[in-house]
């Protein structure tokens, strides 16, 4: 059984995430934005942890959690959490390219920076749940693509430097997945939105667990995990 650090555990992939962990008797840390919703996931999610920290205000993060107990070791660091707000190059205002890259991009390496000593200690596993805009940038993702993007150079970076220190990374691209976010992006886009013609978070869930359960002989580096309809 290990330790294991989850953003984004209050729907879609992450909360999937987390279920199966705990139901596997795991010790289970979820980071909340503030203290009401660290509540409200304690609530929901029966025998996990919390942690406090608002990923869209980055810089802050050292200061909250030097307040707080942080684990020692830790086997698993999931970054599953993250914005969207799609809009054209010419219209999109510098707040939002700000939430996107600092929830997105800053926050995870400032979390990572922050929880490092703990997964040397343990010889952990990073995972970045990216996304397909973080391979291609179509029109009207301008500000998102780049916020996966950066997640991808931070990624590949850390593979490289933490190597030696027994640190696996592993960045996880998924297609359309049926989570409140596409629901959000369809609604931007003009769309319809039908959950059953895109990937169920379940299946997402499946490929970091298959990720960070992979024997100490191996590393999945990248998984690219496309709808199958």
């Amino acid at each position: 059984m290990g330790t294991h650090l989850i953003t984004g555990a209050g729907s879609g992939i992450g909360a999937v995430v987390a279920e199966r962990l705990l139901a596997r008797g795991e010790d289970v840390l979820l980071l909340a934005r503030d203290a009401r919703r660290a509540a409200e996931l304690r609530e929901r999610f029966q025998g996990a942890a919390t942690l406090v920290g608002d990923l869209a205000d980055p810089a802050k993060l050292s200061w909250a959690f030097g307040h707080q107990s942080l684990p020692v070791e830790l086997d698993s660091l999931l970054h599953i959490a993250g914005v969207v707000e799609l809009g054209n190059v010419g219209d999109l205002p510098v707040k939002a390219w700000q939430e996107q890259l600092n929830v997105n991009a800053v926050a995870p390496a400032e979390i990572t920076r922050l929880l490092l000593p703990s997964l040397r200690q343990a010889r952990g596993h990073v995972v970045f749940v990216n996304s397909g805009a973080g391979l291609y940038a179509h029109a009207n993702w301008s500000a998102y693509a780049a916020s996966k993007f950066a997640v991808r150079a931070l990624a590949d970076s850390l593979r490289a430097e933490e190597h030696g220190n027994g640190v696996r990374v592993t960045t996880v691209y998924p297609g359309r997945t049926a989570t409140p976010m596409q629901e959000k992006v369809h609604r931007q886009e003009g769309r319809d939105y039908d959950p059953a013609q895109w990937i169920a978070p379940e299946s997402v869930a499946t490929a970091i667990l298959t990720a960070i359960d992979l024997p100490r002989d191996a590393e999945l580096t990248e998984i690219t995990v496309r709808p199958g309809r």
